[in-house]
């Protein structure tokens, strides 16, 4: 189960608290399959196709309890991060907007809840045995190894001009073990915001029914 080389930077979690969704009536969620975010909607009445512009807001954070300096300075590098690698992504398929428009969506995102590694027992949990036992110990109960970090996400889409919600998820990723990335503390975390811009991406292109879709790895 464990492995030293070639470990992913990040692993879909085994569940995620929507109760207390930031963007979306969690009522309407439902479980993804395969492939798909944790939970999602999907407005069967829409057409994604009709869009050829997109609207990106700045990413919302929100973190129960309350935050030090240093949280919130890292936090705030995240939707900074998430903001800039939505516009990386979807820059390939639509014309980047700043403001309203017909043919346009726009893109909500909020980071619900982050952890970092923590490095320490993250380099244990690795090269000791004993600490190998635990991790694999840990993951089995909980879905997510010792040490490692975590995020949780929501996205929502809706259309730029009238306000109709088009699709929205709920998503929570853990880390994984990359052994030159053991002492980036949000490394995790950042590689997960990296990995759904490109989901985002892709699902996009696949429900438009676009060739040449990219699945992210």
């Amino acid at each position: 189960m464990i492995q030293l080389g070639g470990c992913s930077a990040t692993f879909q979690a085994r569940n995620a608290d929507i109760k207390d969704s930031v963007l979306v009536n969690p009522a309407i969620l439902e479980k993804g399959g395969d492939d798909q975010a944790l939970y999602r909607y999907i407005n069967p009445k829409a057409s994604l196709k009709q869009y050829t512009k997109v609207m990106i807001d700045p990413v919302l954070v929100r973190k129960d309890g309350e935050l030090d300096k240093e949280t919130l300075d890292n936090f705030q590098k995240l939707a900074n991060n998430a903001y800039f690698y939505l516009r990386e992504e979807l820059r390939k398929d639509y014309v980047i907007v700043s403001s309203p428009e017909p043919g346009a969506m726009k893109v909500q995102m909020a980071i619900v809840d982050a952890d970092s590694s923590k490095p320490v027992r993250n380099t244990l949990s690795t090269f000791v045995p004993v600490g190998i036992a635990l991790s694999v110990v840990k993951y089995g109960v909980t879905g997510k190894q010792a040490g490692v970090g975590e995020i949780t996400a929501e996205m929502k889409l809706t259309d730029a001009s009238t306000g109709q919600l088009l699709a929205a998820a709920v998503d929570r990723r853990v880390g994984g073990k990359v052994l030159t990335e053991l002492w980036s503390s949000w490394y995790n975390a950042d590689e997960a915001l990296k990995f759904w811009a490109k989901q985002l991406t892709y699902n996009l292109c696949s429900m438009r029914g676009g060739a040449n879709c990219v699945k992210p790895e």
